[in-house]
């Protein structure tokens, strides 16, 4: 399935743990009643007031606050909640205006692990990115050798890539590191899971710590999906990630998904993707329908020159691909002028039961409509039908 975001609470307590040291780190959801934990906030000390909601340079976009008292937390909470945010992180702050602020990420690729740091971590990390290094993790001299250089102990960062894997994390970065005196502090911490593994951590993390998409509310397609999918039981899901891409993915099943999202990243063009999702467990004629009506409607609201669909899938073991085909071809059929008008084209990878029928009735229809690509059985490696919809582009 997709790489999520958690919370940077769940993160930090996680890895704390892990490293055995002590988190004072409190979570607030502004939604329910919070006085309680906050009653317990020290009124000798300051804190930091953090939106924990996966969204990035969180400090100039004004969703932090530094200093906070006991005594004016509720009203920070309350002007951020008014602001339409709902999760929070309270942490004793740390003064370190004369501590050095470093960077360390690590994010799991096609090699192994990459490492990557920078003496020249905070804020403006995006304008120093020549200052980051980075290698894949190989043999223990080289993890030594970074931690020499953040003045980290070499089992602190040993530690850190074993719960990396522990806990099935596909992305890690703490930026700012802050080291002082031999101790080390995550001042902001972003995590990405592979969402399929849940079952797998044992309740370490769960679907409850995932953080999408800021406060952004969900669009009327992505709130149709969740509709269809409280009402089958196949499975659907939806996220637009770029309301104007130029890529769309109508992909079945999750590793499927997973492998061509991942690969159109590869290519260079992620930030065209315009939306991540399948649909998978044997949808029937009627529901494949619904869900492509939904990406089309976003399709058609895309101020992109040209754009690109990719119908790709494993190969299916009881999805009828004829059944699914047919509620794809109906939807298109609907909009097919307009998708002409848009520059679109149709990339089509998939294999499964009826699979020979399915494709030709494809490859008939967009023929017909010129919106054809590529019509493909699982005689194509699954990633390759992703250049050919980039090269459209």
């Amino acid at each position: 399935m997709a790489r999520k975001k958690i919370s940077e609470f769940r993160a930090k307590s996680l890895l704390y743990q892990f490293l055995q040291r002590d988190y004072s780190g409190i979570s607030i959801d502004g939604d329910e009643d919070f006085d309680e934990r906050i009653s317990h906030l020290d009124s000798s000390k300051r804190y930091v007031l953090k939106v924990d909601q996966g969204i990035k340079q969180r400090k100039k976009k004004g969703l932090v606050f530094f200093n906070v008292t006991s005594e004016n937390i509720r009203g920070k909470i309350e002007e951020l909640t008014n602001r339409g945010f709902s999760h929070f992180i309270i942490e004793e702050f740390l003064e370190h205006e004369n501590f050095s602020e470093k960077y360390f990420a690590v994010e799991r690729i096609r090699e192994g692990k990459k490492i990557l740091y920078s003496l020249e971590g905070g804020v403006d990390i995006e304008d120093n990115k020549e200052t980051i290094k980075s290698f894949v993790v190989g043999k223990d001299e080289d993890l030594r050798a970074i931690a020499s250089v953040l003045e980290v102990s070499f089992e602190v960062i040993r530690d850190i890539l074993s719960a990396f894997d522990d806990y099935y994390f596909s992305f890690l970065e703490i930026n700012p590191l802050v080291v002082h005196s031999g101790e080390f502090y995550f001042l902001d911490t972003a995590v990405e899971v592979d969402s399929a593994a849940e079952f797998f951590v044992s309740g370490a993390w769960g679907s409850s710590d995932f953080r999408e998409n800021g406060n952004r509310k969900k669009t009327l397609e992505e709130q149709e999906v969740e509709r269809l999918k409280e009402g089958s039981p196949a499975s659907f899901s939806y996220e637009i990630l770029n309301p104007d891409g130029a890529i769309f993915l109508l992909l079945s099943g999750g590793g499927a998904s997973l492998v061509t999202a991942d690969e159109i990243y590869q290519k260079g063009k992620g930030e065209k993707l315009a939306n991540y999702g399948e649909y998978s467990g044997n949808p029937n004629q009627e529901e494949t329908y619904i869900y492509t009506k939904q990406i089309l409607a976003t399709l058609l609201k895309s101020k992109a020159p040209k754009k690109s669909v990719i119908i790709s899938g494993g190969v299916a073991n009881f999805t009828d691909v004829r059944n699914t085909f047919r509620g794809i071809i109906t939807a298109m059929s609907e909009v097919s002028s307009r998708l002409r008008e848009d520059n679109v084209k149709v990339f089509v990878r998939r294999g499964g039961p009826y699979q020979e029928e399915g494709l030709s009735m494809m490859r008939d229809f967009l023929e017909k409509e010129e919106l054809l690509g590529a019509a493909c059985g699982p005689d194509m490696v699954l990633t390759d039908i992703v250049k050919p919809a980039i090269d459209h582009l």
